[in-house]
């Protein structure tokens, strides 16, 4: 029996899930082509979607442990490659996480809980990004150091659900790099290396606490201006010139999110920088894939874990039953 993502997490309100397409508060990689309002908007929402101001303080203070918010946003990274999930199932499982971990204490934050945890808030992510989602016992792979009955998955999920107050939905960078890019270079040659060169950047940094501290869109003009600078007829860019974009940025924020964003992620990641072709004019869909399905088939090993997410697009509970 195949579900749609709604019926996986809860058939009491099957409304909760009516407006998930609407573009008030979408979280998918946005056109272009909305209004310098509509991104204001974004920007203007965007608080209700982050933890409060004082999470990263509790890391540093120790309340928090920072090291297994790594380990788990690690775990995230791995799966979300090994399904080859969009970059955004793995940005929103973290923002689930950050967020609830913000909102409610975990009675251990390294070790069992916080593994539940990480396999609530990527199922939840999946359910609401991907076409297909493995079941739940298959998407503990990549060393997960526990694994947990689904039932007691649904339940952690179910917990995370209510302490984010069912606001599934986020805000992310996702919502204006595209946006950004084409403020950027409003001729479009280069527009789709910077979208796809962002997605590399924001993924690259969500390890790091101390990135929680800085706003959605803070950390895309960041990200688009990192990427703009591996593109020799943009190198120069200002940095300055990124809150002209649209009513709403920091300047400040955006320089010390572009100056963490070299000291966490290139700075201690050198890498040959990527050779830049001239583009087409692109037309940035809601979405970015991850892969192209003409191409898909030619992995014997994406081919078995496709065969895989196949055979477990079931209902949990008929797994549960028997147990």
């Amino acid at each position: 029996m195949l579900l749609s993502c709604s019926d996986l997490l809860c058939g009491e309100d099957s409304g909760i899930f009516s407006g998930v397409q609407s573009t008030e508060c979408s979280s998918d990689l946005e056109s272009p082509s909305f209004a310098d309002e509509s991104i204001a908007g974004f920007i203007e929402d965007e608080r209700h979607f982050v933890p409060g101001v004082d999470y990263l303080a509790r890391f540093q203070s120790h309340s928090l442990d920072a090291s297994a918010r790594e380990e788990s946003v690690a775990w995230i990274l791995k799966v979300q490659a090994y399904y080859n999930f969009q970059p955004l199932t793995a940005y929103l499982s973290v923002n689930y996480l950050d967020r609830f971990l913000y909102s409610h204490r975990l009675p251990l934050t390294r070790g069992r809980p916080m593994q539940l945890l990480s396999v609530a808030c990527l199922s939840l992510a999946a359910k609401m990004e991907e076409p297909l989602v493995p079941c739940l016992s298959d998407l503990q792979v990549e060393g997960a150091k526990y694994m947990f009955e689904p039932k007691i998955i649904r339940r952690m999920e179910l917990l995370v659900l209510g302490v984010l107050d069912w606001r599934l939905r986020s805000i992310t960078p996702f919502s204006f790099i595209a946006f950004f890019a084409c403020k950027l270079d409003s001729t479009g040659t280069h527009t789709g290396f910077l979208v796809s060169r962002s997605t590399d950047i924001i993924l690259s940094n969500i390890q790091q606490a101390s990135f929680s501290e800085y706003w959605p869109s803070s950390i895309a003009a960041a990200a688009v201006i990192s990427a703009a600078n591996e593109i020799p007829n943009m190198t120069l860019i200002n940095l300055e010139h990124a809150q002209t974009w649209c009513d709403g940025l920091s300047k400040e924020k955006i320089m010390s999110c572009y100056r963490l964003m070299h000291e966490h992620v290139f700075d201690s990641s050198p890498r040959t920088p990527r050779k830049i072709f001239p583009q087409l004019r692109v037309a940035i869909r809601a979405r970015l894939r991850s892969n192209d399905s003409s191409t898909s088939s030619s992995s014997s090993s994406s081919s078995y874990k496709r065969r895989k997410l196949n055979n477990c697009f079931r209902v949990d509970d008929d797994k549960g039953n028997t147990e």
